[in-house]
C-alpha cells in the first residue's frame, strides 16, 4: 500500500472536515491538553453514533473554515475562526449538547504530577500515615511538612497545601507525591465554546434550567418595567403600573376638587362620612367573628359529647371510683 503524501493528507482532512461542516450544526471546542491517544480513542467510541470528534491544527481547521465559507456562502462557521487557538479539537454532534458535554466529562483519568507542569488545582496532603521508613523524611523536611516516627514510619501530622492552583509543579513536589503514590490531576476533553448554527455561546449556558431562564426572563421584564416608568414610555409590562398610577393622579385630583367620576364617588363618599367605613369594617368583623364563634360552638358541641360518651363508660362513677 502506497503511503500518502503531506499534500493528500491535507486535501483529505480538508474533504473531511467541510463534509462535516456540512452535515452537522452543532459543534463543540474542546481543549484537549495531556489528553493520550488511548484515552482520546475511547472518547471517540463512547460518541460514537451521533458524534464526531475531529482532532487537528490550528492552521489547517481554520483554512479549511475559511475556503468552505467561501465556497458555501455559510458565513455563520467564521464564528469558529477565533476559538481556534491552543491545543483544541472539534467535536460534531446532532445530540443533545448538554448530554453529549457530559459524556465527554465522563472520560477524565488520572494523572501524576509531573515537573513543569502547571497545576489546575490544589494539592493538598492529608495527614496520616505514609507507610515510608525514617530515611524518607529528608523529603518532608524540604518541603517544610511536619512529620513524626510512628511504630517505624513517617506520619505526617497536619493538612498541608503541596502546590497551589496555577503553580508549576516543581521536582521536590513531584517525587514526594511519586512515593506516596498520589495522583492529584485528572485530565480529559474540556468544553470551552458551542457553536449552533451560526451562534457560540459558553458552556455554561448547557447548565441552566427551566428555572433559571423563568428566573432571569422574570428578572429582564423587571428591568424592561422599571425603565419603561422611569421614561414614561409604554409598554406591555408597564401598561398595568401606568393604569394604577394615572388612576391614583386622578383620584388624587377628584379629591381635591369637585370633579368626579364613578370609581372616585366611593372614596369620596367614605371621606366624607368616615362613620359608614366605619360600619363596614365592623361587618366585615362581625362577619369574621361569627365564623369564629361557630367554630367555637361546634367544638364546645363536640366536647360535651366526649364527657357524656366517657360518663357512660364509667357507669355514672369518675375516673378515681368516687360517686
Amino acid at each position: 500500500m502506497v503511503k500518502a503524501t503531506k499534500a493528500e493528507k491535507k486535501i483529505a482532512y480538508d474533504a473531511k472536515l467541510c463534509q462535516l461542516i456540512d452535515e452537522f450544526t452543532q459543534i463543540l471546542v474542546v481543549a484537549a491538553d495531556n489528553v493520550g491517544s488511548t484515552q482520546l480513542q475511547n472518547i471517540r467510541k463512547g460518541l460514537r453514533g451521533d458524534s464526531v470528534v475531529l482532532m487537528g491544527k490550528n492552521t489547517m481547521m481554520k483554512r479549511s473554515v475559511k475556503i468552505h465559507a467561501e465556497n458555501t456562502g455559510n458565513t455563520g462557521i467564521l464564528n469558529l475562526l477565533p476559538l481556534l487557538q491552543g491545543n483544541v479539537g472539534l467535536i460534531f454532534t446532532k445530540g443533545d449538547l448538554k448530554e453529549v458535554s457530559e459524556e465527554v466529562a465522563k472520560y477524565k483519568v488520572g494523572a501524576p504530577a509531573r515537573v513543569g507542569l502547571v497545576a489546575p488545582i490544589d494539592v493538598v496532603v492529608q495527614p496520616g500515615n505514609t507507610g515510608l521508613d525514617p530515611s524518607q523524611t529528608s523529603f518532608f523536611q524540604v518541603l517544610n511538612i511536619p512529620t513524626k516516627i510512628n511504630k517505624g514510619t513517617v506520619e505526617i501530622i497536619t493538612p498541608v497545601e503541596l502546590i497551589k492552583q496555577g503553580d508549576k509543579v516543581g521536582s521536590s513536589e513531584a517525587a514526594l507525591l511519586a512515593k506516596l503514590g498520589i495522583r492529584p490531576f485528572s485530565y480529559g476533553l474540556v468544553v470551552q465554546s458551542v457553536y449552533d448554527n451560526g451562534s457560540v455561546f459558553s458552556p455554561e449556558v448547557l447548565d441552566l434550567t427551566e428555572d433559571d431562564l423563568v428566573q432571569k426572563f422574570a428578572a429582564g421584564i423587571s428591568m424592561v418595567t422599571s425603565l419603561a416608568l422611569a421614561i414614561s414610555y409604554p409598554t406591555l409590562a408597564a401598561a398595568p403600573h401606568m393604569f394604577i398610577n394615572a388612576y391614583k393622579n386622578a383620584l388624587a385630583i377628584s379629591v381635591a376638587t369637585e370633579y368626579t367620576f364613578p370609581q372616585a364617588e366611593k372614596v369620596k363618599e367614605f371621606l366624607k362620612d368616615p362613620s359608614k367605613f366605619a360600619v363596614a369594617v365592623a361587618a366585615v368583623s362581625a362577619d369574621a367573628g361569627g365564623g369564629a364563634s361557630a367554630g367555637a360552638a361546634k367544638v364546645e358541641e363536640k366536647k360535651e359529647v366526649v364527657e357524656e360518651s366517657d360518663e357512660e363508660d364509667y357507669g355514672g362513677f369518675d375516673m378515681f371510683g368516687d360517686e
